[in-house]
């Protein structure tokens, strides 16, 4: 079985959160999607879960995270170019999301990122296949 990442990501409101995310191109897995959690299929092997307050407290003794007051996660997806980056950030401002801060060009990297509807962060950043061989 290949290794699997799972990303447990608390949300207010989980119909208004699986629509911003379906705005910017995401699906889900309906076999792991109820009325308290959905399984956003990011890869293959990367996966989110979108857990309502209450079901994402039964896995924590601690609270969750203000997103307004701090960032409890940066989480970074990579995109195929340039302007998929942009893409992705332009289509999540118009879903409702927010950026947190301006994109960043260092010439063989380049990134950009949103704020989703619960606030957590999410960048995106290409990186120059080039550079990657090294």
């Amino acid at each position: 079985m290949a290794q699997m990442i799972f990303l447990n990501l608390p949300v207010k409101d989980l119909p208004a959160s699986m629509a911003f995310f379906e705005a910017l191109g995401f699906s889900f897995n309906p076999q792991f999607t109820d009325e308290t959690a959905a399984c956003m299929v990011i890869s293959d092997t990367i996966f989110a879960m979108l857990l309502t307050h209450e079901k994402f407290a039964s896995f924590s003794p601690k609270p969750i995270a203000d997103t307004e007051r701090s960032v409890e996660v940066l989480t970074c997806l990579s995109r195929e170019s340039r302007e998929a980056v942009d893409a992705i950030v332009k289509a999540a401002l118009a879903a409702g999301g927010s950026t947190y801060n301006g994109p960043q060009d260092h010439g063989f990297m380049y990134g950009h990122g949103f704020r989703d509807l619960d606030g957590h962060v999410w960048e995106v950043m290409w990186m120059d296949p080039a550079a990657v061989a090294g």
